[in-house]
């Protein structure tokens, strides 16, 4: 296996494949002259409160069952090279040289992840001239070109080497985008609450935290539990819920007795799995069309509305008064109002009176057009300007962070309805584009200066989304919007998992009674690209504080731990769980999920070749569960501390 790339998802996707699959992993990195310097930005207040944070949980602390370790966790440096199974290999460029001395005329699978789309393409288009058969996974961003990238990639494998087999040939290159696999779970974290929902192919699961009763009883149990959450969930002294958190941690797919053992935990329990939606998203012009209320000013529209019912009273009164039909009587009553018709001399004095008060109408409504013709203009003059946060805006989104991941998440919330505020520092970021078309109001501006939370209409802001690629800035917008609103509910993006426990343990502690949590991207995305290396498309992933259960499409033929067992009898517990049928034997292949009525599974179903099955799993239960991971139940350790995300947005 090699895995190319410059960044935190490369670290993490080698140690994944290296820990839980227990792969020879080549890692090719490109080459550093020079160490990276610390970032110069902001080397002030927000680096005093890195320190100050840190500080709280500088004291040695030790893990239930295990010893006792200091705040850096594992030891620094790369941790990169285990038993010598894992190689790191140095290159300017993922060219012919590199990718041959690493290997790949003879790897199994290569990952390019690097964060530069044309990067990645041009080293996919080299190795797969390379080796036609290596099984390529290929990070981009531009979700359309991926598709285009698989099929021309796929093509020439086929041209390469025309005995290969068309089977092997659909896993041979797949294209990911770790924006698009953690922003559900970013968004889900920030507006769900305590339930959530996980797209796996064309199922949708339906899952919610339960938290027990005062009087002891456990709570419902749905279709089944996926989770117990740290039994310190509430402790501010507890664990932050990562893998090394010990049996106090979570409890990923736990059995039915250690369910009832564990009185007092929060659970996370599968209530439904139905059907996806098979409705079409908004076309590409219904985020940029523009609403007709907005182009007037509920007062101006009052005003319109009163001069159309007087023009109607004025005809209905003519058509009283002289006997005329009525669409005569309202197209002379116009012209009265315009001032274009013939004075109503030696007419009736009901006519001349009627005439009279036209007049005054159309005196009245000269001003009102005139004002409808101004506010239109300036509202298309100002259509393609930024929107401001309104002034009664509340229970909203505020969104920090228009970089790739900030505008996949703004996309989703706004496909989801949710009111969304965003705060961008660069007027120029990529997102801003996006918020512009979904005429989405933002405030540009650094969050750290004093007033930008406010505009955003933080204090009555139902949560924060701190999205930027730079952890303290994340942190510092966290501390000031948590000071302006002690119960927001806050979602961090933190790479580093130390520096993740100690701002969700400072946090918690100072803010016992708001929700704080944090996600990586890398950490959500690194199993979805480790088991697309391994030939398996991970469905989706459902983060459970600080650990990830992923959910997988699996055949059952030929499958010694699921064929001809029953579905009770799968099941692994801390490992895997069939939970839903994908495809029942005899549903033809292209069938969608709402014709197949066998999604729905009871305990006593016996899994028969051609079944194809949805199964929730931690990340060593799914490798094993692929034959080729490594079966130790121990948790595994933590990432290398040295991979940071990157720091442009």
């Amino acid at each position: 296996m090699i895995v190319c790339g410059d960044d935190a998802l490369a670290h993490r996707l080698a140690r994944e494949l290296h820990e839980v699959y227990g792969e020879r992993v080549t890692l090719l990195v490109p080459a550093r002259p020079d160490a990276p310097s610390a970032p110069a930005a902001r080397p002030g207040r927000a680096l005093s409160l890195f320190g100050r944070v840190t500080a709280a949980v500088t004291r040695t602390t030790t893990v239930p069952g295990g010893d006792a370790t200091g705040p850096a966790g594992p030891e620094h440096g790369s941790g990169l090279g285990a038993e010598g199974s894992l190689t790191v290999v140095e290159s300017a460029e993922a060219d012919d040289r590199a990718l041959t001395d690493a290997g790949a005329e003879r790897a199994a699978a290569l990952a390019l992840v690097h964060e530069d789309d044309e990067t990645n393409i041009r080293a996919a288009l080299v190795a797969r001239r390379l080796n036609p058969r290596l099984r390529l996974v290929i990070r981009l961003y531009n979700r359309k070109l991926g598709q285009h990238l698989e099929t021309l990639l796929d093509q020439a494998a086929a041209v390469a080497e025309p005995g290969l087999d068309p089977e092997k040939l659909d896993a041979a290159t797949t294209v990911l985008s770790d924006v698009d696999t953690a922003a559900p779970a970013l968004a889900a974290a920030a507006v769900a609450g305590t339930s959530k929902v996980v797209q796996a192919g064309g199922l949708l699961l339906h899952a919610v935290e339960r938290t027990p009763s005062t009087d002891g009883t456990a709570p419902d149990r749905g279709l089944c539990t996926l989770a117990l959450l740290s039994a310190t969930a509430r402790d501010p002294a507890g664990w932050e819920g990562s893998e090394r958190s010990g049996d106090e941690g979570p409890r990923l797919l736990p059995d039915d007795r250690t369910v009832a053992e564990s009185t007092g935990r929060v659970t996370v329990t599968l209530e439904a799995v139905t059907p996806a939606g098979g409705t079409a998203g908004p076309g590409r012009l219904a985020g940029a069309a523009l609403p007709v209320a907005s182009l007037f000013s509920r007062r101006l529209r009052w005003s319109l509305a009163g001069a159309a019912g007087a023009v109607l009273a004025l005809a209905l009164a003519l058509t009283v008064a002289t006997g005329d039909h009525p669409l005569h009587a309202a197209y002379l009553t116009l012209l009265d109002i315009f001032a274009i018709g013939e004075p109503a001399v030696g007419e009736a004095t009901s006519r001349q009176v009627l005439q009279i008060l036209a007049g005054f109408v159309g005196l009245l409504l000269l001003p009102v057009i005139v004002a409808a013709v101004v506010e239109g203009l300036g509202t298309f003059r100002t259509a393609t300007a930024l929107r401001r946060p309104p002034r009664g805006l509340s229970g909203h989104v505020v969104l920090l962070g228009l970089g790739k991941v900030g505008t996949r998440v703004l996309a989703r919330l706004r496909r989801l309805g949710i009111p969304v505020v965003c705060v961008e520092s660069d007027p120029e970021a990529r997102g801003i584009a996006v918020a512009r078309r979904l005429r989405v109001p933002t405030v540009i501006g650094d969050v750290t200066e004093e007033g930008v939370l406010e505009a955003a209409r933080i204090p009555r802001a139902h949560a924060l989304l701190a999205l930027t690629s730079v952890d303290i800035t994340n942190l510092e917008a966290a501390l000031s919007a948590r000071a302006l609103a002690p119960d927001l509910r806050v979602v961090l993006r933190l790479y580093d998992d130390d520096f993740a426990t100690a701002v969700y343990r400072t946090l918690r502690t100072a803010h016992p009674g708001a929700l704080t949590r944090s996600r990586s991207v890398s950490h959500l995305a690194a199993p979805a690209f480790a088991g697309a290396m391994m030939g398996r498309r991970i469905l989706g992933a459902l983060p459970v504080e600080r650990r990830v259960l992923l959910f997988a499409a699996v055949d059952v033929a030929a499958h010694p731990l699921l064929e001809n067992r029953e579905v009770a009898d799968a099941f692994r517990p801390g490992s895997w769980r069939v939970i839903a049928m994908e495809r029942a034997a005899g549903t033809p292949v292209d069938a969608p999920p709402d014709r197949n009525r066998a999604w729905r599974l009871a305990p006593e179903r016996v899994l028969v070749p051609g079944d194809r099955v949805i199964v929730a799993a931690t990340r060593r239960g799914l490798a094993e569960l692929l034959g080729r991971g490594r079966p130790a139940p121990g948790p595994s350790p933590a990432p290398a501390p040295d991979a940071r995300e990157p720091r442009g947005r």
